[in-house]
Parts: structure tokens; C-alpha cells; sequence
């Protein structure tokens, strides 16, 4: 069968995207005047930042040269991102294909998602090209590149194709390459059809769009009925097709191939990924993905309360775009009704805020990240929640693996014995060290990551997964302004870095709180016990301004008046907390 259905898997900024670009452009796909750099990256977030968010499929129409016959291929290739919060994304594109090309930069080598998304691409069995990426680069190290592919995965030297994705070099040989080495999909087209779903979106006219890997079988006629085996939901056919890379209409699709199903189905919950499409609803499922499980949370408001309900319906829709984001309902004073979120990574939780805003329209306001403990066996996502005499907390800890040049190991170190981490192993692979730690993920959750690129130059590369959870003497540090407690303030943190976090809360807090015509107290406590402590002074009226001459009672008593009256007035007044106080507070 003509069929080859492969992934791009690479470390992030290795020029997966600009391959993918040459690939369109060699094959015909897009012709030239419509191509732009980084076809596939079709999110404007995705461009702003120049990195690769979401997996995108993309249909090829290859024809192979062999002993003067001309045969035509179809190549199915889904691009992934690169970044460590986005392996999800990539695992789901690795169970949809047969075969991957595992590029490596030739001024980097192998950095750290290298190494995850190849070993996962093993674990499934697939069949790996090894690609050496920008060779027509001056400071290119061809030959480093190669002996780290040969003694870390056992390729061997004729294996490892040379290419550049800019210039085009060497981009026929490894279509070539991809039709020889990548199997042909297992075809069975006599069965009832069993289709993976691997991503899906929302159309409002058509529903939900299920991006689909035909394992058996073939798509009945338009508008035959469908059945979705875990969610036990019933769609119809509206129209069937493949992507290139806009969504193209066929007559239906068949074994071995990739396409999407326009499913009809308006309510978003009902499709989800990971689950089998069929037209026999007593089929066996598809084993579809590891259930992930969301490491920070984050809790998202709406800044007007009128928002509400537009923000539950943008969170419904965007789950189909993402499975691996997470949400459910949650009550604050202090913000009023909002969602508590859960994400992969501190990335994820940007990216999924951006896009919220800039593809819903809604605008929010999130809370600091936190991540999940155990409190006496039970788990808890929300600091506000814990009981201060709570005594059995755990906290979540990861097994992390750092990529660096020996230049900067010093400061690397340096940087993670900051953070309560356990030093297992370092490794050297040739001008590269990986160090491999244990690490709470509360230390990770801040500003770990940019502290990383900073102290590295951004050279370090991390990947990093869940391990267990560990015993862990923590508090919960609250915010008190004016008395009251303002929960969505309230973090769980490690005893002894209690103090000095309290201390920098209350010190920004008095920064960009408005002043008001009382003073104000602010207060970080653990428990009944204040920690640390900031006073706003209030607005102060002149009101001796019109007096001149007499005796100084005269000025005391209309002073004494004024206190009086101020004392008044806190007893009344209630501090309102500005979305720009909350938005800054966050941010540092």
C-alpha cells in the first residue's frame, strides 16, 4: 500500500517547522507563492513566539523515482511541538503514525526533549530516520552531531541523513528515505470500522471535527450514523476528508490512513481524544493514551462577572483543542465564581491563557500557580482549603533531567541546589553534560525554568517527569488586607521560605494598592501568627487649613475630630482590591 504515515519529533527551536516547510514545498503541496515560513504553526501565538504549540497533520502527494517507474505515495505527516509542557501533544501524534524523524540541530546535538521523544518513539515500536538539521550553518558540528546519535541511540553512520531545512539540501533524499524505511500501515478494510481519535476542534456549523487514524475498516456514506465507544455518544457523518494542511473534502476515507470525521455533535464533552469512532457500537475501543494527569493549577476569573458564562462555554470548546488542559468549577471571595485549571507545565498555563484570550475573546485573571498535595490522603489543588493544623502534607516530586555545556555546570548547580533538589547522576556526552536530579515541583512552578535559561545563557534544556509524592513540613502563608483575608492570595509554601515570601507579598502589595482615606494594614500570617506586616497611610485633609492664630486647642480638637472620624469610617469601609493589584502581585 502507497501509505507512509510518519512524525517529525525534535528538542525545541531545531527547525522541525522549516523542514515541514520544505516537505510542502518539494512535494507541491502548497505552491510556492502561497508558502510562508512556518506553514504549520497556524496559531498567531504560535508565530508571535516562534515555537510549535499544537500537532498539525498535513496530507504529501509523493512520487517515487524507482528503475524508471514513477509511483505515487501518500505521505501523512503530523509536525509536533518540541517543548517539554507540550509532550502530550507529541505522544498522541507518535500513536497515530509508523515512523518518525528524529532531527537533531547540528550547532546544538542532542538536547533533552531529543532524548524523551526518541525513547517514547521506541517504546512504541516505530521505525526512527536519524536527521542531522542545519548543516548549511558556519558554526555546524556535523561530526559531534553524529557520534552523540551513534552512541546514545546505536544508529550507525550510513543511517544518519544530512539536511537542511532552509536551504532545501538534502530534503529529496529523505523523502526518499521515508518511503524505503518507514513500513506501510497494516490494512484491513473487511472490518466495521475503528477509528483513533488523536485531536479534534469545533466548528459551529459542522460540529465537532475529530482528527482521525483509520485502524480498520472504512467511513460509511454522509450522514451514517457513528458511535463513539467510551463516551457512548451517537454523530453522523457530515463530511469526511484529509488535511492539505487546509481541511480538503474526499469520499470517505480508508485503513492506513489519516484524515478528520465532521461529526455533527455540538456538545464538546462528548468527543473526546484518545476515544474510537465506530459504526458498531458493541466494537472493542482502541487502547487510545495514558490518562495525563496536570501538574500546576491555576485558577481563572473572569474579570467582569457578566463573563461567566462566556468563559465556561470558551473552556468546553478549548478542551477539545487540548485534552491535556483541565477544568472545574471553583468559588473565591475575594474574585467572586471562576474555574480551577489544571495544565502541564508553567508554559502550558500561559499558552492557554493567551489563547483563550486572543481566540474566545475573554478576559481573565488567574491566579499564582500552585500544584497538588495530599493532605491526609486526600488531594488538594487549592491552597485556600487546607486546614492550618493539618499535620500529613505531601508534595508532588519530579525526576528532572538537565542538558548543558560543561561551561556552565557551575551555575546550573548552583541554581538547583537552591531549590531543595537531591543530586543523582551526571552524564557526559561529548561537549554536553545531562545532570539528573529529584526536585519538589513547587520549586519548579515559579520562575525555575527562566532561572535556568538565564544562568545558562540559554543554552540549558530540561525534561522532567512526575515521580512520587514525599512528606513535606508546609504552611499555608495568608493575605490579610484591612483584617479580612483575601483567598485567592493564599499560598502553600515550605516552612522555612514562609517568612521571606510573606515579606515580599505584603511589600508588593503596598506598592500598587490605591490609598484610601484610612490607613490600611497588610499583613502576611501562618495560622494566628502574623509574619509580616506593611501600613498604607491614608489620604490626609488639611482640616486646620482654616484656622489662623488662636491657641493650639483649637487645632488638636479639630485633629481629634478627624481621627475620630477616620476610625469611623475603617469600621464601615471595605478595601476593594483592584484587578491591577491582583495582575501585578501574580506577575512577580
Amino acid at each position: 500500500m502507497n501509505i507512509r504515515n510518519f512524525s517529525i519529533i525534535a528538542h525545541i527551536d531545531h527547525g522541525k517547522s522549516t523542514l515541514a516547510d520544505r516537505l510542502l514545498e518539494i512535494t507541491g503541496t502548497v505552491p510556492k507563492d502561497k508558502l510562508q515560513p512556518q506553514l504549520l504553526d497556524s496559531l498567531a501565538l504560535e508565530r508571535e513566539r516562534g515555537i510549535t504549540i499544537k500537532l498539525a497533520p498535513v496530507r504529501l502527494e509523493y512520487i517515487y523515482k524507482k528503475n524508471d517507474k514513477e509511483e505515487v505515495y501518500t505521505l501523512n505527516l503530523i509536525d509536533t511541538p518540541g517543548h517539554v509542557d507540550f509532550s502530550y501533544e507529541v505522544s498522541r501524534a507518535l500513536a497515530a503514525v509508523e515512523g518518525a524523524v528524529l532531527l537533531v540541530d547540528a550547532t546544538q546535538g542532542i538536547q533533552a526533549q531529543t532524548l524523551a521523544h526518541g525513547f517514547a518513539a521506541l517504546e512504541q515500536n516505530l521505525t526512527l530516520i536519524p536527521v542531522i538539521n542545519k548543516i548549511d550553518l558556519p558554526n555546524a558540528d556535523i561530526e559531534a552531531a553524529k557520534k552523540q546519535l551513534i552512541d546514545t541511540f546505536g544508529f550507525s553512520s550510513e543511517e544518519i541523513l544530512l539536511v537542511s531545512g532552509k536551504t532545501g539540501q538534502g530534503v529529496d533524499k529523505l523523502l526518499e528515505e521515508i518511503v524505503k524505511r518507514i513500513p506501510a500501515p497494516k490494512v484491513n478494510t473487511l472490518n466495521s470500522l475503528r477509528a483513533l481519535i488523536f485531536d479534534s476542534f469545533f466548528d459551529s456549523f459542522k460540529g465537532v471535527i475529530a482528527q482521525v487514524k483509520i485502524v480498520e475498516g472504512q467511513t460509511p456514506p454522509v450522514n451514517a450514523p457513528i458511535y463513539f465507544l467510551q463516551t457512548k455518544a451517537q454523530g453522523h457523518v457530515l463530511e469526511t476528508g484529509f488535511f492539505a494542511p487546509q481541511l480538503t473534502t474526499n469520499n470517505g476515507l480508508e485503513s492506513g490512513e489519516i484524515g478528520y470525521i465532521a461529526t455533527g455533535i455540538k456538545v464538546p464533552d462528548l468527543v473526546r481524544v484518545g476515544d474510537t469512532i465506530s459504526t458498531d457500537l458493541n466494537e472493542q475501543p482502541l487502547p487510545g493514551y495514558k490518562a495525563v494527569k496536570p501538574m500546576v493549577f491555576v485558577g481563572l476569573y473572569p474579570i467582569e462577572t457578566s463573563e461567566y458564562f462566556s468563559l465556561k462555554e470558551a473552556l468546553a470548546k478549548f478542551k477539545l483543542n487540548d485534552p491535556a488542559f483541565s477544568y472545574e468549577l471553583e468559588q473565591s471571595q475575594a474574585l467572586g465564581s471562576g474555574f480551577r485549571c489544571g495544565f502541564l507545565g508553567l508554559l502550558h498555563a500561559e499558552v492557554v491563557q493567551e489563547r483563550l484570550s486572543e481566540e474566545f475573546g475573554v478576559n481573565l485573571l488567574a491566579t499564582a500557580p500552585s500544584v497538588e498535595y495530599l493532605v491526609n490522603g486526600q488531594s488538594l489543588d487549592n491552597p485556600a482549603d487546607l486546614d492550618p493544623s493539618s499535620k500529613d502534607i505531601k508534595e508532588p516530586w519530579v525526576s528532572l533531567k538537565i542538558f548543558v555545556p560543561q561551561t556552565y555546570i557551575g551555575a546550573v548547580m548552583e541554581l538547583i541546589q537552591e531549590r531543595r533538589a537531591k543530586f543523582l547522576n551526571m552524564q557526559h556526552f561529548g561537549i554536553q553534560v545531562e545532570l539528573s536530579y529529584e526536585m519538589p515541583l513547587s520549586e519548579m512552578v515559579t520562575d525555575f525554568y527562566d532561572r535556568l535559561k538565564s544562568v545558562s545563557s540559554g543554552f540549558a534544556s530540561l525534561d522532567w517527569e512526575f515521580l512520587e509524592f514525599r512528606e513535606v513540613d508546609a504552611v499555608r502563608v495568608d493575605i490579610l488586607v484591612g483584617g479580612e483575608k483575601v483567598d485567592a492570595l493564599s499560598t502553600i509554601v515550605y516552612r522555612p521560605k514562609a517568612a521571606k515570601l510573606g515579606r515580599r507579598i505584603v511589600e508588593k502589595l503596598k506598592e500598587v494598592l490605591p490609598r484610601q482615606n484610612f490607613l490600611v494594614a497588610i499583613q502576611a500570617a501562618i495560622g494566628g501568627t502574623i509574619i509580616a506586616r506593611e501600613t498604607i497611610s491614608p489620604f490626609r485633609k488639611d482640616v486646620t487649613a482654616k484656622l489662623y492664630g488662636g491657641d493650639r486647642t483649637r487645632k488638636d480638637k479639630l485633629l481629634e475630630k478627624q481621627k475620630k472620624g477616620k476610625k469611623k469610617m475603617k469600621m464601615v469601609g471595605r478595601i476593594e482590591i483592584p484587578q491591577e493589584a491582583f495582575l501585578s502581585i501574580l506577575k512577580s
